[in-house]
């Protein structure tokens, strides 16, 4: 890749690893919905701005059912479920699990659009869900004694569910959407998905100014420059070598949790965490 590329690259790494940082901070004040909320508004709408000043057309009435679709299982739905996990469980723990997105895609399209699989996939499946099993062992997670941990990790693992479903789904009925519209359909259709529930589960508490900077962050950052730079990508390199990406989330997710939470990473996280990396490798290499 050319430096231009891989700068790019590591700047999507380094922005989605610091989504987990954001949740952990917004999320316990906020609750999962209000911040979910806050993220794909504030995203929406950053990214129907410069798309109206670039003069991109998402198509809004051809492709209106597709983004709503995305928007509810690739957007409201995971986003939530991060919230929710980031009230219970550290960020570089939520980072760690967010790289089995891979491995559920391949079950997914070997299940609906007969995608192969091979052995070093099988392989990569293995490996991967024991780096699971390794890392969600509730005695070796930071606050082992919250009874609400377990279902943290099964809302972490739900979430890479759905990205993984994501990609399925696109694959079967993407053709001819633009990936730009899919962006911004995405959060605004999220957004409208999850305003119901708003009044049922209001926040916690008031957010101060650095939990809205947090919000912020996370919508302009994560959700809005981060597709911009992730779609790029794809146009530059191609999705395959952009799908790379998800090797080096969960190293700057642990990075950034160390240096800026102070979180601590036992042995045995450290040690599913390389393994759920390694069945990530195996399992999107062709």
């Amino acid at each position: 890749m050319r430096p231009a590329d891989t700068a790019r690259l590591l700047a999507l790494a380094a922005i989605w690893g610091a989504s987990f940082i954001f949740i952990r901070v917004t999320a316990p004040v906020l609750g999962p919905v209000w911040m979910a909320e806050g993220r794909v508004l504030i995203g929406g709408l950053a990214l129907a701005a410069w798309f109206a000043i670039t003069g991109f057309d998402p198509q809004w009435r051809r492709h209106m059912k597709f983004y709503a679709t995305v928007g509810i299982i690739n957007s409201a739905a995971p986003f939530s479920l991060y919230g929710f996990a980031g009230i219970h469980l550290s960020a570089s723990v939520m980072s760690i699990l967010n790289a089995t997105s891979p491995m559920f895609g391949l079950l997914l399209g070997a299940a609906f659009t007969g995608e192969r699989l091979t052995a070093r996939k099988v392989a990569g499946l293995i490996v991967g869900i024991a780096g699971v099993a390794l890392v969600a062992r509730l005695d070796v997670l930071e606050g082992g004694s919250d009874p609400m941990l377990g279902w943290a990790v099964a809302a972490c693992l739900g979430a890479a569910f759905t990205y993984g479903l994501t990609g399925v789904y696109i694959k079967l009925r993407g053709a001819g959407v633009p990936p730009r519209g899919i962006a911004v359909g995405a959060q605004l259709f999220g957004a409208l998905a999850l305003a119901p529930f708003l009044p049922l589960l209001p926040p916690v508490s008031t957010p101060d100014a650095a939990v809205l900077a947090n919000l912020v962050a996370l919508g302009i950052l994560a959700s809005a420059i981060a597709l911009i730079l992730y779609f790029r990508l794809m146009t530059d390199i191609g999705a395959t070598r952009a799908l790379t990406v998800t090797y080096l989330i969960p190293l700057f997710g642990l990075l950034w949790g160390v240096l800026f939470l102070g979180e601590t990473l036992t042995a045995p996280v450290i040690a599913g965490g390389a393994l759920i990396l390694a069945g990530t490798v195996l399992v999107t290499r062709d």
